[in-house]
């Protein structure tokens, strides 16, 4: 118990120090669950023994509130988004989807990562960071230290794109549609992509412009189908891989590996699509998935080693690094090329 209420308390300070980072920084630089990740990695590593003594405390946070987090974010989707103002960006939101887990599986393959990890990084570049991550690890049912890795190499690089994106596409002479198209659909959290745009903003002094934001909207969305996929494409793999599955049918496999969790998510968007959640509702819901997913990364932290992470995280990290170049050059190529669509 005690390791569940540390684990609560260490999630709520990671999401409070977002705002503190807003007050010296200006901007949020690591996500909440990111700092919840850090924060009990150093406490682990300090202290040995602890990863032992509240192992099993630990697991329940790492895999009950990655699903009651998942829950909540699904209450702050909506099918609807798709069809709002950043629509336009679909098509590249679809093929850089398909692109980072394309490039993913393979380059991870070629490395020797785990297909786990190939998964998470690919989904948390294609979507949305950290929340895909944590969505599909409990899909999937990757390990902490799976999840860590892919962590790490999501933030990496979302960071130097979300402070670089700005700069580099006004010394290319991109559009403010251009800049919306790029860092909408290639900077991963949320939290960045707004960063990136305050800074745009304040370099085109248009306050008001939210294109970016929009972009991301829609793509965040995307997270729903991705999630949906995942689910058919894991039970398609348990049917050819289990011996007693082999003479069932694919929907009874999926019935009885479904993971509930994603039903309610899907259903909280369906909610949330017909209008049941008001504003406030919305950003409380927001808010509680963050909590319980910076809860719940702190259950991780504390059975990662740092020797771990570097005589295994460094692939991974490797990975990051070649899916997040090629999602980063399909989306500044279609912004280019498509100019006159993008505008």
């Amino acid at each position: 118990m005690f390791a569940i209420i540390l684990c609560l308390i260490i999630g709520a300070l990671a999401n409070q120090s977002t705002s503190l980072q807003k007050v010296l920084l200006g901007r949020t630089v690591i996500g909440g669950p990111m700092v919840a990740l850090l924060v009990t990695m150093v406490f682990c590593n300090l202290l040995p023994t602890v990863s032992k003594e509240f192992k099993e405390g630990t697991t329940y946070c790492s895999k009950q509130f990655l699903n009651w987090g998942t829950i909540a974010t699904g209450g702050t989707l909506s099918f609807a988004a798709i069809l709002g103002t950043g629509v336009k960006a679909l098509p590249l939101i679809v093929i850089n989807v398909i692109l980072s887990f394309s490039v993913a599986l393979l380059i991870g393959k070629k490395l020797g990562v785990t297909q786990n990890t190939s998964i998470l990084v690919g989904g948390g570049t294609a979507i949305c960071g950290g929340t895909a991550i944590a969505t599909l690890s409990r899909i999937i049912k990757a390990k902490e230290e799976e999840i860590a890795f892919a962590m790490a190499a999501i933030f990496l690089f979302d960071t130097l794109a979300a402070f670089s994106y700005p700069y580099l596409m006004t010394a290319l002479g991109f559009s403010p549609n251009q800049f919306a198209f790029v860092a909408g659909a290639a900077i991963n959290d949320t939290s960045s992509v707004a960063g990136a745009q305050a800074t745009y903003q304040s370099m085109i002094g248009d306050a008001s412009f939210q294109g970016a934001l929009n972009v991301k909207l829609v793509r965040t969305t995307m997270l729903i189908f991705v999630a949906l996929a995942w689910t058919f494409i894991i039970a398609a793999q348990s049917k050819k891989d289990s011996a007693e599955s082999q003479n069932s049918s694919i929907f009874s496999v999926i019935q009885k590996s479904f993971p509930m969790f994603i039903l309610w998510f899907v259903l909280m968007a369906g909610l949330n699509t017909i209008g049941v959640f008001s504003d406030t509702g919305v950003s409380f819901l927001s808010k509680c998935g963050k909590f319980l997913f910076s809860a719940a990364l702190a259950g991780v932290g504390f059975k990662i080693k740092f020797k771990d992470v570097f005589s295994k995280g460094l692939k991974p990290i490797a990975l990051g690094g070649v899916t997040w170049i090629c999602v980063a050059l399909c989306s500044f190529a279609f912004a280019f090329i498509f100019s006159g669509y993008v505008g």
